[in-house]
């Protein structure tokens, strides 16, 4: 016979099974994180939530096309103090960070796109402007419209276990092409990556899958 009192003294016990597994969600299949600048664009629009799947890259089975979320590199992004505002809205962030519900804001990410794998060789630009990848001219029909492929000359081969990162809105995006006198060369380690993009969850009038898009193809 079900008794009232016995249920709400097995919620605590039911919160922490909920924590647990949410825990075990957020490190080994998949995170979710808020998308702040337009360097994506029209991927990824300032304000996406976005899925990422996390199981491929337990791997690091990383291809190119791929969009990721990587952990700061090299200092790519300014240090960023979650500890100012009301007390209980700190906690709240603190609790949601905890379950994967928000990033990490000790832990800085990015969002870009795999241009480059380990061994690639990539350059800036074609006659007709496109980014060159081993040799072949690339087709990359995701690019904010009205973007150039670079407007940065480059050449540079991407060594093992690293990546070479690019976002789609071009004119917006410090991305590899940007850091090339850091520790990495501009390079992003493949250690450093979360996982792949794999949808926009909110809201829901962006909601889609993202697929991975070879531009060699």
């Amino acid at each position: 016979m079900f008794r009232k009192g016995s249920f709400l003294r097995e919620i605590p016990a039911l919160l922490v099974v909920a924590v647990i597994v949410s825990l075990v969600i957020k490190t080994f299949i998949v995170q979710f994180f808020y998308i702040p600048s337009g360097s994506m664009e029209n991927t990824l629009q300032i304000k996406d939530r976005v899925a990422v799947n996390k199981v491929p890259f337990l791997s690091r089975e990383i291809h190119r096309g791929d969009v990721v979320v990587f952990k700061d590199p090299a200092n790519w992004l300014p240090t960023w103090d979650n500890q100012v505002g009301n007390k209980y809205v700190l906690m709240a962030k603190d609790a949601l960070v905890a379950v994967g519900i928000l990033p990490n804001p000790a832990k800085q990410f990015l969002v870009k796109r795999v241009i480059g794998i380990g061994g690639d060789n990539i350059q800036c630009c074609s006659k007709d402007g496109k980014i060159i990848v081993n040799g072949q001219p690339t087709n990359e029909k995701y690019i904010f419209a009205g973007n150039v492929p670079s407007d940065m000359k480059f050449n540079v081969t991407v060594p093992e276990k690293k990546l070479w990162v690019m976002g789609d809105h071009r004119g917006a995006s410090a991305d590899s092409r940007y850091h090339q006198d850091d520790v990495n060369n501009g390079f992003v380690p493949e250690a450093d990556v979360v996982g792949r993009v794999v949808a926009v969850i909110w809201p829901f009038k962006n909601a889609k899958l993202i697929e991975r898009v070879n531009a060699l193809n």
